[in-house]
């Protein structure tokens, strides 16, 4: 049996047997870090009757992957899932664990992180193995995982270390990292996790469940046509709404716009929204902050409405038309018809 000490985990968050999006694009960027680190890949997946979910994790690049699987475990709740999460984690001693920064990941990873007295970084929009050296100490620390996230309300792009405690954790924002592609012809190793769960895993039951579908598909869109503050209204989507109808596209729209309540929050693209890779973007009335350019700067193209010739948007957007786009979208919604 190869050593598994060590290594680069990802906790792969599941939900009714189907894996989540979020986990699966973790596992792309935790191959590189672990080939970066010339270690390996595992995964951790708790739930119940987990019958493919071990041999997609492989298949997707992981070298092993840890299964706790148990009746009790079938939905997700935070004392079971941390106690076991952290028993793999103390028991493998991985360099990194990354966590999908969902409802769940957010709730599980800083309770793992307390219990194994080390820090986390939450919210990332990217990570990478490398070099660091304390300015107080004069010590130079060899691959090390960057945890990169904005801060201060996106102003500014915060890199974070942890030099000094094991495991480097950190969550990361869906959308962020692309999803790998699967290898069906991947092998791997399957370990079980035995559950010895005490009497605090029955401190909350789950009475019922209520699950909405989303409504909106940002993530796989291919056209997005978004709205910013400039847009007004509520009512001032509507146009909006309609030139995304016309390129049968979805309706995204700015934080400004959401925190306005022009709009629900489904809708919000960036930082604290959804991050996206349309292959059109068309941003109209929004101005461009960091926050907002985080979620879409992937857009195959960008073209911006704005009536201010000097919106940061314009500096990374494709194309620029400056103009009203009150103006502006009901002649392109005319061209495209008559098209």
């Amino acid at each position: 049996m190869p050593d598994l000490t060590g290594g680069v985990f990802v906790f792969a968050e599941q939900d009714g047997g189907r894996l989540a999006e979020v986990s699966l694009e973790l596992l792309s960027k935790g191959r590189e870090l672990a080939d970066d680190l010339g270690q390996h890949l595992a995964a951790i997946l708790l739930g119940h009757a987990l019958t493919d979910q071990p041999s997609q994790l492989i298949a997707f690049g992981c070298d092993a992957v840890y299964v706790a699987d148990d009746p009790r475990l079938a939905v997700y709740t935070t004392l079971p899932y941390a106690q076991l999460v952290s028993q793999v984690v103390a028991e493998a001693k991985p360099e990194v664990v990354i966590f999908g920064a969902s409802p769940a990941g957010r709730d599980l990873a800083p309770r793992v992180a307390s219990r194994l007295r080390t820090g986390l970084t939450a919210d990332c929009t990217n990570l990478r193995i490398g070099d660091h050296t304390d300015p107080v100490r004069k010590t130079e620390y060899k691959g090390l995982l960057h945890q990169i996230r904005p801060a201060f309300g996106g102003n500014i792009i915060a890199t974070i270390v942890t030099p000094e405690h094991r495991p480097q954790m950190a969550t990361v924002r869906e959308g962020v990292m692309r999803m790998p592609q699967a290898d069906p012809a991947r092998t791997g190793q399957v370990v079980p996790v035995k559950v010895a769960l005490g009497p605090e895993a029955d401190a909350v039951r789950i009475i019922e469940r209520v699950k909405a579908e989303r409504k909106v598909n940002l993530k796989g869109a291919k056209v997005i046509v978004s709205g910013g503050a400039g847009v007004g209204s509520s009512e001032g989507f509507e146009l909006v709404r309609e030139l995304a109808r016309t390129l049968g596209g979805e309706v995204g729209a700015s934080r400004a716009a959401v925190d306005a309540g022009y709009i629900s929050r489904d809708h919000q693209v960036g930082q604290t929204g959804t991050t996206v890779r349309p292959k059109l973007y068309i941003a109209a009335g929004i101005s461009g902050s960091i926050q907002h350019r985080a979620g879409m700067a992937e857009s195959g193209k960008i073209l911006a409405i704005n009536t201010d010739p000097e919106a940061p948007i314009f500096s990374f957007a494709h194309y620029g038309i400056v103009g009203d786009l009150f103006e502006v979208i009901p002649k392109m919604i005319e061209a495209f018809k008559s098209k």
